[in-house]
């Protein structure tokens, strides 16, 4: 799975998934981590990407990609709990490595996401202190349209919309604050607008049997909408500076560099050092 950005902020507490991304990230900036986890997931809220190595994957390790019809995807705000349920298991699923045949495995899925799932719920609604407003963005498709690519992504990230079953296969959060927990803080606007005008993309990820269709693209673009309707001018995201693919979706998508971590913060946190990358959105007053 894609992790463009990185997960939920730490006290989520699926602590770091990891940005705060960014996760999500994606995604969304530590490196997907193996199984054994430590006794308290980490999540943050940062930027990720799957494959941010340079070596290009191998055919064994990483299914081949399929192509999608984009005429059946949506990509919409989350509102019920179904939605923020399986946007939640695909993060789990995207942002941790779950050895084959191991004993418990399934268990521990379900532990993490119903902790990410509590945390997301409390963000999405307003009581998590330190955040004005945040909206869970899923990509979904019909399940009739990828039955046949996967049936763990089938099974585990599904919903019903409407008595339709769909599937998310993309999922980010949109955070309106004025700084994320543990992360870089962006600088603009700078005074009386920080706390209204400012926000944050974090926990993108994309299902890894869908990469390479656009959908970091499509989610990326509808945040930066979403955000325009709450009166955002400046977005910022938190990616890995070694994280390739997830830098130039973002470099495309029109951010560009503002500051990054200093090294001994990232050593203190025991992951790679973050770049924060700002872009402006147009403000649009009704007469």
């Amino acid at each position: 799975m894609v992790i463009l950005n990185s997960p939920c902020p730490p006290n989520s507490r699926f602590h770091s998934f990891h940005s705060a991304s960014t996760p999500t990230f994606f995604m969304f900036t530590h490196r997907r981590r193996n199984l054994p986890p430590s006794p308290i997931p980490s999540f943050s809220i940062s930027s990720q990407l799957y494959n941010h190595q340079q070596q290009a994957p191998s055919p064994t390790t990483i299914p081949l990609r399929q192509r999608i019809d984009k005429s059946f995807l949506d990509v919409s705000e989350a509102h019920s709990d179904s939605e923020l349920w399986a946007a939640c298991c695909l993060r789990v699923r995207s942002f941790y490595d779950f050895p084959e045949q191991s004993f418990g495995i399934q268990d521990h899925q379900k532990y993490l996401a119903e902790r990410e799932f509590e945390a997301l719920k409390e963000r999405v609604s307003g009581t998590r202190e330190g955040f004005k407003r945040v909206s869970c963005i899923n990509a979904t498709l019909p399940l009739s349209q990828i039955a046949n690519i996967s049936d763990d992504l089938c099974s585990s990230c599904k919903l019903s919309n409407e008595g339709e079953s769909r599937v998310v296969v993309g999922t980010l959060d949109l955070n309106q604050c004025i700084r994320l927990p543990e992360e870089i803080t962006g600088m603009k606007p700078k005074g009386i607008g920080a706390d209204f005008a400012r926000a944050y993309i974090s926990n993108v990820c994309v299902a890894k049997e869908l990469l390479r269709n656009g959908l970091g693209y499509t989610l990326i673009a509808k945040s930066k909408t979403v955000a325009n309707e709450w009166g955002i001018s400046d977005l910022y995201v938190h990616v890995a500076i070694d994280n390739e693919p997830a830098k130039n979706l973002y470099l495309k998508s029109g951010f560009v560099y503002e500051s990054e971590e200093p090294a001994w913060q990232a050593r203190f946190r025991d992951r790679p050092r973050r770049l924060l990358l700002w872009t402006g959105l147009p403000i649009t007053y009704e007469l």
